[in-house]
């Protein structure tokens, strides 16, 4: 039988009602490990305190979705999410993006402009009885008169209650740079950190059953060495494991397997990481 070339059809050959590793979830459909658990319990007790949270891990160890479940959790009403994942936007960008989310057009002036931030923030605090929550990804990018600005929205009324309760979501190499002297002032106004480590072979593996699950399959499709290669390659990070095994499920439906095997395994590993 000559092998399969029409590629779109790979999920109604599996069985699959949905494309399996989505990024977007319900709470309720995210798989379930003591690691995701925590950062989200802590990164919900910051929102709740209006303080401030560090969450680390390497790229694909799932901070954004841990950070997805906390905030899916709150009340649309009473909170305002600000969203920041470009650190090119500058130290200025950073008050621009914060007044027009507020509905605000932001001024020119910097000290103007840090001046309008600090009074939108406390409007919206006091007066709309709102809690804002400032969520900025891709933080280890972030220069460091950017981290500076960011220091000073937690803390514009002299170390009383902050008007923002503020996410930083990076790479492990955003701790090492809190460390250092300069942001000293900032490392230690954070009040919950949280470190997303890769998942345990045995965990890799049901995250990846739990995701062909919810898109409509049970049973065992991956055979037992397949998975294993795959979870080794990933190193555990939840969103590679996801990328590889879709990309093994494509290879065994175009070979016409009834399993994926450790052959489309491997070819999975193979295209993702050539040169």
């Amino acid at each position: 039988m000559m092998a399969r070339t029409d590629v779109g059809g790979w999920k109604r050959y599996w069985g699959l009602s949905r494309t399996p590793f989505a990024k977007q979830l319900a709470p309720s459909e995210l798989f379930d490990h003591p690691g995701h658990n925590e950062a989200t319990a802590r990164i919900r007790w910051a929102i709740d305190e209006n303080a401030i949270a560090l969450i680390t891990g390497e790229v694909g160890a799932g901070k954004t979705v841990a950070v997805r479940a906390a905030i899916e959790t709150l009340d649309p009403s009473g909170h305002t999410i600000i969203y920041v994942g470009n650190a090119g936007v500058g130290a200025r960008g950073i008050h621009q993006h914060i007044s027009y989310h507020l509905g605000v057009a932001p001024r020119f002036h910097r000290g103007a402009l840090i001046a309008q931030t600090a009074e939108l923030l406390a409007r919206e605090r006091d007066e709309r009885h709102k809690h804002t929550v400032l969520v900025c990804d891709e933080a280890h990018l972030l220069e460091a008169d950017q981290l500076e600005q960011l220091r000073m929205l937690t803390n514009l009324e002299f170390d009383s209650d902050s008007p923002l309760a503020l996410i930083l979501v990076g790479q492990p190499t955003l701790r090492r740079t809190l460390r250092r002297g300069s942001f000293a002032a900032l490392d230690q106004r954070i009040a919950v950190r949280a470190h997303l480590q890769p998942l345990q072979a045995d965990q890799a593996v049901g995250y990846l059953t739990h995701h062909l699950a919810l898109a409509g399959r049970t049973d065992a499709i991956f055979a037992d060495d397949a998975a294993t290669t795959l979870v080794h390659a990933a190193r555990g990070l939840p969103r590679q494991i996801g990328n590889l095994a879709v990309a093994a499920l494509i290879a065994g439906y175009t070979r016409n397997n009834r399993i994926v095997d450790h052959d489309c395994a491997a070819a999975a590993v193979a295209d993702h990481t050539a040169d």
